[in-house]
């Protein structure tokens, strides 16, 4: 890591937990504007349907948002596009006119900083949809577009359609609607930076970059980073990094990454099981000094998200005791360092396979199809977690991590307050003793804060601590 950077990472990151929303399908706050052909509310999604989910919806709901105890919203693309996704988009300074307008976007944002909301957006740089203005010109004009250097073109013409012949232009992942950016041009340098700078001064407190690995130039990134901060020292950058993320956080690029490493472990551990305590208290651990420490308590922590299956359909198919291992993932990733990040829906348990069948519609008009069980568990959690600063800002260590009977352990602290969080990811009772390491200074009591059960300590344990099958535990210490 080098020394010439400054490290710091926004200071209300540390202290948020998000709400994930994919715009199109959670709620549809104005029919006014929905596509001609949208589907009722609810049909099973494609690749190709639309719903009729809209920004105004999101206005509607905030309450509903606050009342979880969210604080923060990341927004999928909402700019003009053709698509359910918005990842193939047309113009980056319109907001997409079935999800409302610019004026819809400035009464989102008021009603968010209103209530000491923030809101990221999702940052689609690496490449845009065929309605682009630029590609289009391609399209007409070919070899004489004046835009031609804007992409990757090997010959003409490029076919952007499918048919019998090759796209000949760069594309993401072989999708010919989705062309890819010569982000080395400074034309296309000037217009998306152009973009993040626009979007900052309309009142956006961050951006989550969209495949950024795929712009192999890291000074991109740090001429990213330029513009956007000095808009706004505290706007948060968090890239889409499904693994080690660290070329992009030594301070001069990403506040943070999406954590999947944390989301990846949570999934082998808790959801199907396919993972020991000791291997997971070991990739946790690996996690906590994987990055700078300003990095690690601004970490985007997420288990799930518009990419992946639901994490409650991915738990059911490994078994038994679905939901409560669910329960206790909620629990670690709300009181691990960084944001915990909440996807639309995951509160209710709603389920859903991979892309597209983990983006349906919020079942507003089901309400008794909601888990409210687990709604009630995500709820005190994240009130858990804004009722201790030592869980968003305090110190971490792990204190237990058994593979023989499969418990995991951890600590978090401050100069004021110490909490141990001690889960069963197993269908057997347990009765044990908990150390408490090293690194903690012994209370002589440990109380439960659900039960106010009173533990006490002997030889730097915690006595006869007892976990019913899937059971968890939260004590804070007591000096007195």
């Amino acid at each position: 890591m080098t020394n010439a950077i400054e490290w710091h990472t926004p200071t209300w990151v540390k202290h948020a937990v998000f709400y994930q929303i994919f715009p199109e399908r959670y709620a549809n706050g104005d029919p006014d504007n929905d596509p001609a052909n949208a589907q009722p509310w609810g049909t099973p999604p494609t690749l190709h349907n639309l719903m009729g989910g809209d920004l105004q919806g999101i206005i509607d709901h905030l309450d509903d948002i606050q009342a979880l105890g969210c604080t923060a919203l990341y927004l999928n693309p909402i700019f003009q596009a053709t698509t359910s996704h918005k990842y193939n988009t047309f113009d980056y300074f319109k907001i997409d006119p079935h999800f409302g307008t610019l004026e819809t976007f400035h009464q989102l944002v008021a009603e968010l900083h209103r209530r000491d909301m923030k809101l990221i957006l999702d940052a689609v740089f690496n490449h845009c949809g065929r309605g682009f203005f630029a590609f289009h010109d391609i399209v007409e004009n070919g070899p004489h577009s004046p835009y031609v250097d804007w992409f990757h073109i090997a010959k003409f013409p490029i076919h952007p359609y499918e048919g019998r012949y090759p796209a000949n232009y760069r594309t993401w992942w072989d999708f010919r609607e989705l062309p890819k950016f010569n982000t080395d041009n400074p034309a296309v340098r000037k217009y998306l930076l152009d973009v993040a700078r626009y979007w900052i001064e309309q009142g956006a407190d961050g951006w989550r970059l969209d495949v950024p690995n795929e712009i192999a130039d890291h000074t991109f990134w740090r001429e990213f980073r330029t513009v956007v901060k000095e808009r706004n020292p505290e706007a948060y950058i968090v890239g889409e990094i499904w693994t080690d993320g660290s070329p992009w956080l030594q301070g001069d690029q990403f506040d943070a990454v999406m954590n999947y490493l944390f989301r990846d472990l949570c999934t082998d551990f808790f959801a199907t099981t396919s993972l020991r305590a000791g291997d997971f208290g070991a990739g946790i651990d690996h996690l906590i000094t994987l990055y700078h420490p300003e990095v690690t308590y601004a970490q985007f922590n997420l288990l799930g998200s518009h990419d992946t299956a639901r994490f409650l359909s991915v738990a059911k198919e490994a078994g038994s005791g679905a939901v409560e291992r669910v329960k206790q993932a909620v629990l670690l990733q709300m009181v691990f360092p960084g944001a915990p990040c909440v996807y639309y829906g995951d509160e209710i348990g709603m389920e859903g396979a991979n892309d597209p069948d983990c983006r349906r519609c919020f079942p507003w008009q089901q309400p008794e199809t909601w888990n409210r069980d687990l709604y009630a568990w995500t709820k005190r959690q994240i009130a858990l977690r804004h009722a201790h600063p030592a869980l968003r800002t305090g110190h971490f260590t792990t204190l237990l991590a058994d593979s023989d009977t499969n418990l995991y352990a951890c600590a978090r602290w401050n100069d004021d307050e110490q909490l141990l969080v001690i889960v069963n990811n197993s269908d057997t009772p347990w009765t044990f003793d908990l150390p408490l390491g090293e690194r903690l200074e012994p209370h002589p009591h440990y109380v439960d804060l659900a039960s106010d059960d009173v533990y006490e300590v002997e030889n730097l344990k915690v006595r006869e601590i007892m976990l019913a099958p899937w059971g968890s535990l939260i004590l804070k210490g007591v000096r007195g």
